[in-house]
Formats: structure tokens, sequence, C-alpha cells
């Protein structure tokens, strides 16, 4: 699984019924985000007790479906979102290592000025 770094990442906040197979989350994409499916964008699902995300992708030919279990904790989600959320690259990471990603901020890129 190779994602480029233009690729959108989403984030569906609702909590999803894990009962749901790649059909079902496929047409989650497309009724509740109206979004293309087999777009190559990234679409992150989570289930109601938040220890346990589905990522879901289309990479030309076919789709993933990535699965991450919490042994111990919970992911942390924004509560004052609605529907989905465009992430970053670095809030998918944060994210997926169990940190709030709202929170988290890279560094601000800054230009060497002292070479030893």
């Amino acid at each position: 699984m190779q994602l480029s770094f233009t690729t959108p990442i989403w984030l569906y906040s609702e909590a999803v019924d894990f009962r749901r197979q790649l059909d079902g989350l496929i047409v989650l994409v497309a009724d509740a985000l109206s979004k293309d499916p087999c777009s190559g964008e990234l679409f992150i699902f989570r289930n109601r007790g938040a220890n346990k995300v589905r990522l879901l992708w289309y990479d030309r030919n076919g789709f993933w479906l990535c699965y991450k279990r919490l042994e111990k904790g919970k992911f942390i989600f924004p509560k004052e979102v609605v529907g989905v959320l465009e992430l970053s690259r670095d809030q998918m990471s944060w994210l997926l290592s169990g940190l709030n990603f709202l929170e988290n901020k890279p560094l601000a890129e800054v230009r060497a000025s002292h070479f030893f």
C-alpha cells in the first residue's frame, strides 16, 4: 500500500458499525460522504468504542481495507466535528498512534543558520 503525498485523507467522524465489511464501507463513502470510493482517496472509520479504526483505499485495480485495534486505551476523536474531516499525513499518523491529532502540530519549518 503506497500512498502519494497528495492523497486526500478523510476521517468520518461518526461511529460505524464494524459488522459492515468492505462493500458496506464503500456504500457509506458514496452515500454518506458523497465521494467516489474509487478516487484513490483514503477514508478512515472508527467504531463506537473508539478502540478500532478501518482504513479504506482504492489503488487502481482493487480495494484495500486495513484494520487497527488498540489493545488498551482509545483513539482520540474530536467531539465538535460532524461528518467528514480532511487530515494531513501527520495528523493521520498521530491519530493511528493514539495521539490527539488536533492538538499536535508539526514543527515549524526553519532554515539552518549555524553550521559547525
